[in-house]
């Protein structure tokens, strides 16, 4: 299967609030947005909205996962040191538990999220790690990045390598890099790049990039080497794509969050 281009923007969800995070798990949709205590939920197929999640104690939302395995949903909070958390919820909202870290000296800031499987994927920036988790919370790796390497977001890929969106602080450049499990790098692409402040990777390997400053959403192959910009600026309507989900295989829907809104793009394949 190949990816041939996306159509014009399918349907927009508006929120309120800047959108800084949003997924799927199973036919609904969910949004975190800044200086926001709810998880706003859509129908993943008409987009009608639907109950809100209340999380009293939520400081302000950074990014969210979704575990098909497990029903769960993880938000990342208040990326600020000795604050930060990730909050585990039931998709039903009947089980609500701040949930990493377990040690009070295990905390830094500016954390993203992804999923695989089961397996939780934490990007911290500060630290220039990634951390994997298991469904109970038992760390299963955790991968120090090269010391120039100043980590955006990070997605595990099907071969089990890692794909970082970084800047690269010796060459002043942005970049997206795939790294083994020791944090050594083994192919990048560097451009032309702007911001890759988010990513997603679909099943056979192929790389969707949230560019920021381009206001472009690209398309790279297994090789790390640009294919083409699968969504353009006059796409998004000339704002900034700020946070990506894609399960083509599934859906056959790319979602990219932008300010107070979300926009979702139908998956056209040859």
């Amino acid at each position: 299967m190949s990816i041939d281009r996306l159509i014009d923007c399918e349907r927009v969800v508006c929120v309120v609030g800047s959108v800084m995070g949003v997924t799927q798990l199973r036919d609904v949709v969910y949004i975190v947005c800044s200086e926001s205590s709810t998880i706003t939920t859509f129908c993943a197929t008409t987009h009608q909205r639907l109950r809100d999640i209340d999380v009293e104690d939520f400081k302000r939302p950074w990014d969210i996962a979704a575990c098909e395995q497990t029903s769960q949903l993880y938000v990342a909070d208040c990326p600020l040191r000795d604050t930060a958390c990730i909050w585990r919820v039931s998709a039903d909202a009947t089980d609500i538990k701040r949930w990493l870290p377990e040690s009070p000296s295990d905390t830094f800031t500016q954390w993203k999220l992804s999923v695989t499987s089961s397996r939780l994927l934490v990007t911290t920036e500060d630290a220039k790690q990634l951390t994997q988790f298991d469904e109970v919370g038992n760390e299963l790796i955790r991968v120090r990045l090269p010391d120039y390497m100043y980590p955006s977001h990070a997605v595990e890929s099907p071969t089990g390598t890692f794909i970082v969106s970084h800047r690269h602080t010796q060459l002043k450049q942005y970049q997206v890099s795939e790294v083994n499990t020791k944090g050594q790098p083994l192919r990048q692409f560097i451009g032309p790049l702007g911001h890759p402040v988010h990513i997603a990777v679909d099943s056979e390997g192929n790389t969707f990039v949230a560019d920021y400053d381009n206001g472009c959403i690209l398309l790279l192959d297994v090789q790390l080497a640009l294919r083409r910009v699968i969504i353009d600026e006059h796409q998004l309507n000339d704002k900034k794509p700020w946070r990506l989900y894609g399960k083509e295989e599934q859906s056959g829907q790319l979602m990219v969050g932008l300010h107070r809104t979300v926009a979702v793009f139908n998956v056209l394949q040859r």
